[in-house]
């Protein structure tokens, strides 16, 4: 896999701010080009899925937002969540020479905790994006992660047992989000989901539950559909898409 090619081209750096999406998205607004990169030593408010918050501890992880511009139809969004899940994912395992797991939508997991956490954002008008807006937050040099969340993440540092250049790391994630990237927009959905079902433990024979907007649904996963959604199978018989929540292995 070559360097990256443009993504992180231009470059912002901040020692502090809220969140690296909401920079991203005013530069995203503003007109800036594809590929351009938002990073952060420290967010006071970052921002994580299903409205939840990310923390940031200054200087310990890599906090960023990249802006694309692609040039097909909102409803291939999900599919872009999920090829940005394995750009990451792919780029850590090269920068570290660990193995991770993906939780659908895009969770990364190493060891079966979270180190990762992505956010995609988009704005469409009714048949093209105008942008997209791709944060993500990985936990690199943290030695002890928050009580609050301990049980259940992790960082390359805690996981490995030695600390991390986090320029190198970010080179790698950037390069392997790039070429994931040019396999959505050459290739579409196909080939993403193809490469998220091997990579991902989560998305068939995974007894799970699933905290839904309009509350918990139990099954086990049965594959993706075309639109990038997770088949559930039901106690019932019955097969249900889930296009949004988190989703957790049960029992737990």
């Amino acid at each position: 896999m070559s360097p990256p090619l443009h993504f992180g081209h231009p470059r912002f750096d901040f020692d502090r701010v809220e969140s690296t999406m909401t920079e991203a998205s005013l530069c995203a607004e503003a007109g800036t080009e594809e590929g351009t990169i938002v990073i952060a030593d420290h967010q006071t408010e970052g921002r994580g899925r299903l409205g939840r918050s990310w923390i940031s501890e200054p200087g310990m992880g890599l906090y960023f937002s990249l802006v694309l511009r692609p040039s097909t139809s909102p409803g291939r969004s999900a599919v872009l969540t999920l090829a940005m899940g394995l750009g990451v994912a792919r780029g850590l395992a090269k920068a570290s020479g660990s193995v991770f797991d993906i939780r659908w939508p895009n969770d990364v997991l190493l060891n079966g905790k979270k180190c990762c956490g992505i956010l995609v954002e988009t704005v469409a008008d009714a048949e093209l994006f105008r942008y997209a807006v791709v944060g993500v937050g990985i936990n690199v040099n943290q030695q002890n992660m928050p009580e609050e969340i301990a049980v259940n993440a992790t960082s390359l540092r805690a996981d490995v047992g030695h600390t991390f250049d986090k320029e190198a790391v970010l080179d790698a994630v950037l390069c392997s989000l790039e070429f994931y990237y040019a396999l959505f927009c050459e290739q579409g959905a196909v080939a993403i989901i193809e490469a998220f079902s091997k990579a991902s433990s989560y998305v068939s024979g995974k007894s799970v539950r699933v905290d839904a907007p309009g509350g918990d649904i139990y099954g086990v996963t049965a594959g993706l559909d075309d639109s990038g959604a997770l088949l559930l199978s039901k106690g019932n018989g019955s097969i249900e898409p889930i296009l949004a929540g988190s989703v957790r292995p049960w029992p737990e």
